[in-house]
């Protein structure tokens, strides 16, 4: 093996074992920071050492083991200082019980404290930019230029929301221990929030000029799948774990198919469904089916039974809108919002004519959350359109594409305000 090719070997390495390594580091030193500088010790240390001696048969193993020593040096240094100043010798004893106990918390499980870094990265006292922020940066090891450019923001903005994040996590004192119970469950929806934020933010770009950005999507499945893999199978909260990863797959599926060759928006119902991926539908009908099992009928359940009625019609004229206007009837009862209600009424508008959309439409015009949301008139638009009504669908179109902050969505919005002159 080449010096190049040892030095890719290394990175690939390093990427799948970094969040490990800083998961067990950090509930030794309980410094989200310093955990970071010993994991990256271990990797300089390969850099320098697996060119000459070879990648080893298990290379994450031998990083944790180049990790703890890292640690254990740390610990001891630490105890040495401390052992200067007498009057925090107690503290010491009661923090530290000696490098053997480090050692043993180390060989720990690292499944339970790689949840528990997950927990703390999306605690609910951080702000939501925070919890994305922090996770991405600490568990998906994504470098802060690469999270100011996914979120349209600046690097020294993302760094100083991260700093901040950390600060409060050591003020706070929080453990790096997974949270059991009632403590997991009040938690995990923070959880789920963030890493489904960071989904969305790849699958439907806020702004800018490109549609998706389909590395913060497999970003966000990383993360699920982690999730789904550390909870245990027969609790009842991982339901909506599992709902959340079953949507995020099936959505992922049709990231492909959602932009044409020159990068413009492809609609749902135009979509090439031969381009969709059926590996990813059938992950996430897996998944689904492993969260119905654990009758889980939370949001993100629901959700992916919305997304799955779409995967498993091969045709657009397949899909069954009544069930999703059925299930639009549900999750607004257990995710009352309105946007919720707005694409209950898009469901009901395809089950049963744009009229009743319309009338569903009428009830929720007001809401305060819709006021400057540019779907709300695009849908508007198409139900008037399909009404036959194309005068009025172009003032709804033309109202969206101002709204709207993506270049090729108001490219698409403007589109069909020109198609309501051509029909007219």
């Amino acid at each position: 093996m080449t010096t190049g090719e040892t030095h890719q070997a290394i990175e690939a390495t390093f990427r799948i074992e970094r969040a490990r390594l800083i998961a067990g580091l950090a509930r030794v030193v309980r410094n989200i920071d310093l955990a970071e500088e010993l994991a990256q010790d271990a990797l300089v240390t390969a850099l320098a050492e697996w060119p000459r001696t070879g990648v080893p048969a298990n290379p994450g193993a031998w990083l944790m083991t180049v990790a703890k020593r890292r640690a254990i040096d740390a610990l001891r240094r630490h105890k040495m200082l401390l052992h200067k100043h007498e009057e925090i010798a107690q503290t010491l004893d009661q923090t530290f019980d000696g490098a053997a106990e480090a050692i043993a918390a180390i060989d720990d499980d690292l499944g339970d404290e790689l949840l528990g870094l997950i927990f703390v990265a999306c605690h609910p006292m951080l702000s939501p930019d925070a919890r994305a922020a922090l996770t991405l940066r600490v568990v998906g090891g994504l470098t802060t230029d690469e999270i100011a450019r996914a979120f349209l923001s600046s690097e020294a903005a993302v760094a100083q929301r991260i700093v901040r994040a950390k600060k409060a996590i050591a003020k706070a004192g929080l453990t790096f221990a997974a949270p059991r119970g009632a403590e997991r469950a009040a938690r995990l929806p923070s959880v789920l929030e963030v890493i489904y934020l960071i989904f969305n933010e790849g699958y439907a770009a806020t702004a800018g000029d490109d549609l998706v950005r389909p590395g913060l999507c497999l970003e966000a499945q990383r993360l699920g799948r982690m999730l789904a893999g550390l909870m245990p199978d027969d609790a009842p909260e991982n339901a909506e774990v599992l709902g959340l990863l079953a949507l995020m797959e099936i959505q992922a599926s049709r990231l492909g198919a959602r932009t044409g060759p020159d990068g413009a928006l492809v609609s749902l119902t135009e979509q090439d469904r031969s381009r969709w991926d059926q590996l990813l539908i059938r992950r996430g009908l897996d998944a689904l089916a492993r969260a119905e099992r654990l009758n889980g009928e939370g949001p993100y359940v629901l959700q992916a039974a919305l997304a799955a009625c779409h995967a498993r019609a091969r045709r657009a004229a397949d899909t069954d809108w009544a069930r999703i206007a059925a299930l639009y009837d549900r999750l607004r009862v257990v995710m009352p919002s309105p946007v919720v209600d707005l694409n209950r009424a898009i469901a009901h508008s395809m089950a049963y004519g744009p009229e009743a959309g319309l009338g569903l439409m009428d009830e929720i015009k007001g809401a305060a959350a819709l006021r400057n949301y540019a779907p709300l008139p695009a849908a508007r638009g198409d139900f008037l359109f399909r009404a036959g009504r194309l005068a009025e669908a172009r003032i709804e179109f033309m109202a969206a594409a101002t709204l709207t902050h993506n270049g090729r969505e108001r490219a698409f919005l403007l589109a069909r305000a020109d198609a309501c002159e051509g029909k007219s």
